[in-house]
């Protein structure tokens, strides 16, 4: 129960990744608002989880919605000890010149602008209160970047950067900042990072990650777990990969 007492806002947490880190969250203690587009994933998860887990529809990349949610899980839970951003998307494979404007605008809205607006509406908040832990999932895509993808690996970089200057500037008010960077994964985006789902397509992907297999919620959830728990009070800045040697 490495989280007990503590309150986290997830956001992306009605599938994925984001639901496997709002599964370990709940499971070791914490209260959960579960922040997605998805009204009923959103719902539909928190009654699956109990224990004071409660859902949110909220665009991340919309300002108003974003200060609406960081005031609404203050009124409820009291505070927010933990903030995790994990809501992302990602383009099609295509030639760069070939990403239109409105997708590469919601890329860097969903990826990018909302961890701006999050840290706008809750760092003031963290740092009153002297203590804090944000976790920022980036990609693998950040590290080791795929032809054809361009612009989502961009905004991955954009957000270990953010990580580690968030890390710089939080640290003398007690708020840590870190990142985890996932290898592709069983989730609602593999199609599109692959660009289709089939066999041969997955074979060929898993033939570079050389554990052998994709990331999974549960991985995801692990390592955001131990990052936000006091086992990792010393850690702050690091942009860990969970790739199974992916980057290596």
């Amino acid at each position: 129960m490495r989280l007990t007492g503590k309150t986290a806002i997830i956001t992306g947490a009605a599938s994925g990744f984001g639901a496997g880190i709002a599964r370990k969250f709940v499971a070791e203690g914490a209260q959960v608002m579960l922040v997605d587009i998805n009204h009923d994933g959103a719902m539909g998860m928190a009654g699956e989880l109990g224990n004071g887990a409660f859902g949110h529809e909220a665009n991340v990349g919309n300002a108003a919605q974003v200060s609406e949610t960081v005031e609404t899980a203050l009124q409820i839970m009291g505070n927010v000890d933990i903030l995790v951003n994990n809501a992302g998307v990602t383009h099609l494979p295509k030639p760069m010149e070939e990403v239109d404007e409105a997708e590469f605008d919601r890329v860097f809205n969903v990826n990018c602008k909302s961890i701006y607006l999050f840290a706008r509406a809750l760092a003031p908040v963290m740092k009153k209160r002297g203590s804090g832990a944000i976790v920022n999932v980036a990609s693998t895509a950040a590290v080791s970047p795929r032809p054809n993808l361009s612009w989502y690996n961009a905004s991955k970089g954009w957000v270990n950067t953010a990580t580690k200057a968030m890390a710089v500037e939080l640290a003398p008010s007690g708020v840590r900042v870190n990142a985890l960077n996932p290898v592709a994964g069983e989730t609602p985006l593999l199609a599109s990072f692959m660009g289709e789902d089939t066999p041969e397509m997955r074979a060929k992907f898993l033939s570079t990650i050389p554990l052998g297999r994709f990331s999974t919620p549960e991985d995801l959830g692990n390592a955001a777990c131990f990052l936000c728990s006091d086992e990792a009070s010393m850690i702050t800045g690091v942009c860990m990969e969970v790739d199974g040697g992916r980057c290596i």
